[in-house]
């Protein structure tokens, strides 16, 4: 496991980022907001997100890119990293039945993200408005949360509050809270 590094901002040693990091950066400081970054090994799973939690302060959501069976509809959903994921409970709030994780084609294609990079912040790539927007409504009790860069090697935080007010706005994304109990 390599160091987790913290950094107000963009990492100073951003000539090691990727061009999809690059340009999450570039989205964020356009539009003005403060963040935060932890560069870090690459986090594939919640577990290791542990870690990566504690120095950056804030909890990482899980994000999953859904689709219906017929592959017609795609969706990205913010939750906690501790609620497991029921389809049947988020298929009757969305009407949407027969929901499944979208292939890894079509996260690139719409997203322009690999599979363990999923994040809010790959909806500047999707400019025809083809993913839709789930965030799990106890996410926004919280003040920051933490999400990758389009790239799962760095996480970045962020106010709850930007991502709602600014970056949704500019992305052009609607939201559809849904309430999932995970119990």
């Amino acid at each position: 496991m390599t160091e987790i590094k913290k950094y107000k901002g963009r990492p100073t040693n951003h000539e090691n980022s990727s061009e999809k990091e690059t340009k999450c950066y570039d989205f964020l400081d356009s539009l003005g907001i403060e963040y935060e970054v932890c560069t870090h090994y690459a986090a594939e799973d919640m577990e290791l997100c542990k870690a990566i939690e504690e120095k950056l302060g804030c909890e990482i959501c899980k994000n999953l890119f859904l689709c219906n069976r017929q592959e017609t509809a795609f969706y990205l959903l913010m939750m906690p990293a501790d609620k497991p994921f029921k389809t049947k409970e988020l298929s009757k709030q969305i009407g949407s039945a027969r929901l499944s994780f979208a292939s890894a084609e079509k996260m690139e294609e719409y997203l322009n993200i690999t599979p363990g990079s999923v994040s809010v912040l790959g909806l500047m790539n999707d400019s025809e408005n083809k993913v839709r927007l789930l965030i799990d409504d106890e996410l926004t009790m919280q003040e920051y949360i933490g999400v990758h860069p389009c790239k799962n090697t760095a996480s970045v935080k962020l106010k709850m509050e930007d991502i709602l007010e600014k970056v949704l706005p500019k992305t052009k994304h609607d939201i559809t809270f849904v309430s999932l109990i995970g119990e």
